[in-house]
């Protein structure tokens, strides 16, 4: 009888759909199971570390923007020339003109230097300045490691901005990185690019970036382990680990460079400052911890919504490939690294895997969980499927 409920155990793992809903590959225009990144298996079959490919996860993603021009009928802004008085060119910014509207779309678009699309706020005129705020928050959709994140102004870049991370989508926003020329008056932080071995995970503010010219194009780029003393030993680096990864990106914009000329109240002068952005870029790969050589896209049963999951190889499971399936966990879950795959095993593969391991998650009679791995027998009372 034992041997029987064991079979049955069995049985319902392998029939069992490791992923719901409708599925299609990233950057796969048909839908078709194309492979991308690097194979989980060598050419012996052996299991070897896998990684999706390389992307703009930025692309396209939809961003939501705390201040928008133009949102409540057309306004005037003036491009910052350095000229003064009436030499200033004016334009019109009005959300309900396509040629005239610069939604938060436009961020995340292609970025065609011949054709230049841009996300922009009100102008000072209108109340941006510090103390407030402007917020552009973008949802990855799952869990990345992240390699760089770029910025193009279309506007002077500004005086003071920030750069912050959820690890999970429903998580605190951390600081990733602060920009400012006054970096201890605005954030409290000391103007440095020194990173403490013990002390990985900081964010650091710079003054770098913050001239006011150019006046226009202006790019800034975090590289998310440039200076990290522990980013050459990544594989064994669980606080890095833990840094690069993101599920969503927030750029929240501070303070305005200006030439001081906004002291006078000019409107003007007060219309030629704002914030504009032409490019939002992140570069990262899909995190599947190694156990995934591609994501791909699934959808609500209803089709109302749809989020990113590794597809995931090594018999692990998970959104990020981060356990082992039910009855392969004959030794504890691991990342994948260059030198070992960690691929978990099916149960009973080693001979210890009867002392020190359960089958899953194990329930007594009671419905309450045993804390520590202990092997049940299915002959057991306390075995239950």
């Amino acid at each position: 009888m034992c041997v029987v409920l064991l079979l049955a155990s069995l049985l319902l793992l392998v029939t069992s759909p490791a992923v719901t809903g409708q599925a299609q590959l990233i950057g796969s225009d048909d839908g078709t199971n194309q492979q991308s990144g690097n194979r989980c298996i060598d050419e012996e079959q052996n299991p070897q570390r896998c990684i999706p490919d390389f992307v703009n996860a930025a692309f396209n993603g939809r961003v939501e923007a705390t201040n928008t021009c133009g949102l409540y009928g057309p306004s005037e802004f003036c491009t910052q020339t350095g000229a003064k008085g009436p030499e200033k060119s004016c334009d019109i910014c009005d959300a309900r003109v396509s040629h005239l509207a610069h939604p938060a779309d436009y961020l995340t678009d292609f970025n065609n230097n011949d054709n230049i699309t841009w996300w922009q706020s009100d102008t000072m005129l209108e109340g941006i300045q510090y103390p407030t705020q402007v917020n552009l928050t973008l949802n990855l959709r799952k869990a990345f490691d992240i390699t760089y994140i770029r910025v193009k102004f279309q506007s002077p870049r500004p005086e003071s901005f920030a750069l912050y991370k959820r690890t999970s989508e429903d998580g605190p926003w951390l600081p990733y990185q602060f920009y400012s020329a006054t970096c201890r008056d605005t954030y409290g932080l000391p103007d440095s690019n020194f990173v403490r071995r013990d002390d990985e995970k900081r964010a650091l503010c710079t003054s770098e970036f913050s001239d006011i010219s150019p006046l226009t194009g202006g790019n800034v780029a975090f590289s998310t382990l440039e200076g990290r003393p522990s980013a050459y030993n990544f594989d064994e680096s669980k606080e890095l680990q833990d840094f690069v990864t993101a599920t969503d990106i927030r750029i929240t914009l501070d303070r305005l460079n200006t030439f001081g000329d906004e002291v006078f109240g000019d409107p003007k002068v007060l219309k030629s400052y704002f914030y504009a952005i032409s490019d939002f870029a992140v570069g990262g790969r899909c995190k599947c911890n190694g156990h995934a050589s591609e994501c791909v896209s699934s959808s609500s049963e209803d089709g109302s919504y749809s989020n990113l999951v590794c597809r995931c190889e090594h018999n692990t499971a998970g959104r990020d490939c981060q356990e082992c399936l039910p009855f392969y966990n004959d030794r504890p879950w691991a990342r994948a690294t260059a030198d070992d795959a960690n691929e978990c095993l099916r149960f009973g593969t080693t001979s210890a895997s009867f002392r020190n391991y359960t089958w899953g998650i194990v329930f007594k009679s009671d419905d309450v969980i045993r804390p520590n791995p202990v092997f049940i027998s299915p002959c057991s009372a306390d075995f239950v499927v």
